[in-house]
């Protein structure tokens, strides 16, 4: 007996939540979590209830039975395979949620598209987020469920301070590191802490060059020289 919220990316990634308590309002949740692994300038509450799907999993006291309500946005009515399978719903046919003109509208939602880039690429991100009552802080805890994607997206972020010919050749030297190290799909955003230092402290970043490894979890981070192929492997970017 559940409640589950799943929010869908333009591109086929994919973040939901498992409810059993039937009483958490996910959205926010989903939309924050997805800032972070994909480095969003902000959270995309733009793609709610767009790209979104719902479904309720409960026993009707009258009855006894077990019952299922599940429906999804038109934009998303073509993951009702993956729907299934995360949800555990076998064969169930969603129903289509009424389409909203004016809060749905598809050039509305494409003018978000250079702001939030990422959102239109596909990693091969399937991620569920669960809350953790147990904990004194109410930001939900993530745990990543391997649905057994085809790749694995990495997100890493490098940190320098201002750009320089010593930036350029730190970069030029990762790039190559990571072309022929990594095997799987990345995203590489390069931060200037003299114009970004609220990112830096976001990160806990306190010195140049940094190299985080934001996704997957756990959070990695290396500092100082990333010339030496074994110091940069460490962070373990390759087998993760």
């Amino acid at each position: 007996m559940f409640k589950g919220i799943a929010l869908f990316t333009p591109g086929g990634d994919l973040i939901y939540c498992i409810d059993p308590d039937k009483k958490g309002r996910w959205h926010l949740h989903l939309c924050a979590f997805l800032q972070e692994i994909l480095d969003l300038p902000e959270p995309p509450h733009f793609l709610v209830p767009c790209y979104t799907a719902t479904i309720d999993h409960w026993l009707d006291p009258r009855t006894q039975q077990v019952r299922t309500f599940a429906e999804a946005y038109p934009l998303v009515m073509r993951h009702q395979a993956v729907l299934n399978a995360v949800f555990g719903t076998g064969d169930l046919v969603w129903h289509s949620s009424p389409w909203q003109e004016g809060l749905c509208d598809r050039m509305v939602l494409s003018s978000y598209r250079s702001s939030f880039g990422q959102l239109w690429e596909n990693h091969d991100l399937i991620v569920r987020l669960e809350f953790c009552e147990a904990q004194a802080s109410p930001e939900p805890i993530a745990a990543i469920q391997k649905a057994e994607p085809k790749t694995q997206g990495f997100v890493l972020r490098l940190f320098v301070a201002g750009h320089s010919a010593k930036t350029e050749r730190i970069l030029q030297n990762l790039h190559e590191l990571l072309e022929r190290s990594l095997k799987h799909p990345y995203t590489l955003k390069v931060v200037d802490v003299l114009t970004n230092p609220e990112l830096a402290e976001l990160d806990q970043v306190s010195a140049t060059p940094t190299l985080v490894k934001v996704w997957p979890h756990p959070i990695r981070r290396m500092v100082g020289n990333l010339d030496h192929v074994e110091k940069i492997l460490q962070i373990d970017i390759s087998t993760n």
